[in-house]
C-alpha cells in the first residue's frame, strides 16, 4: 500500500502557476503519481484557499469555471472537513509545535487521514510531526514515493 500524502494549497496552486514553470512541472508530476497511486490527500480547507488563490491572486489566474472543475476533480480525494475533531487536534499541534493556525489544521487534517507524507514549500522540510514528514517537494526525489 502506497504512503497516504496530504497536499498543502501551495502546491496545487503551482500545478496551475505558469509564472513559476519549474515548480508548475513538479508540483504536476508530484499529483500525476498521486493521482496514479490513489494515495493524495487534502481537505476543504485546502480547496477553498486553492479556489481563492488561483481565481484572484494567481496572475495569470484562472477562471471561475476552470478553477470550479480542479475542485470537482479533487473531490475525488474525499477531503474532510474542518470539523471539532479537526480544530481540536488542530490546538494541541500548535501548542506542541508553535506552528501558525492554518499549518496546524493542514497538519490535523493530514493527521487525522494517516497520512505520513505532507507535501508542502511553506514548511520545514523533513521536520517530523509524529508519524507524518513535512516534505518540499522541490527539494526531494519523487523516488520517495515509490515510482
Amino acid at each position: 500500500m502506497n504512503a497516504r500524502v496530504f497536499v498543502d494549497t501551495n502546491i496545487l496552486v503551482y500545478s496551475r502557476d505558469k509564472s513559476e514553470e519549474a515548480k508548475q512541472a513538479i508540483a504536476l508530476q508530484w499529483l500525476a503519481v498521486l493521482w496514479q497511486q490513489r494515495s493524495g490527500r487534502i481537505s476543504f480547507q485546502t480547496l477553498n484557499e486553492f479556489y481563492v488563490t488561483v481565481t484572484q491572486r494567481l496572475k495569470p489566474g484562472l477562471s471561475r469555471p476552470e478553477a470550479q472543475a480542479d475542485i470537482r476533480n479533487l473531490l475525488l480525494w474525499n477531503p474532510i472537513p474542518v470539523d471539532n475533531t479537526v480544530i481540536e487536534n488542530a490546538w494541541l499541534i500548535q501548542e506542541h509545535h508553535r506552528f501558525s493556525w492554518w499549518d496546524s489544521l493542514i497538519l490535523s487534517a493530514a493527521q487525522i487521514q494517516d497520512c505520513t507524507i505532507v507535501l508542502s514549500e511553506d514548511m520545514q522540510h523533513e521536520q517530523q510531526i509524529g508519524n507524518m514528514t513535512i516534505i518540499n517537494p522541490f527539494l526531494t526525489d519523487i523516488a520517495i514515493l515509490g515510482t
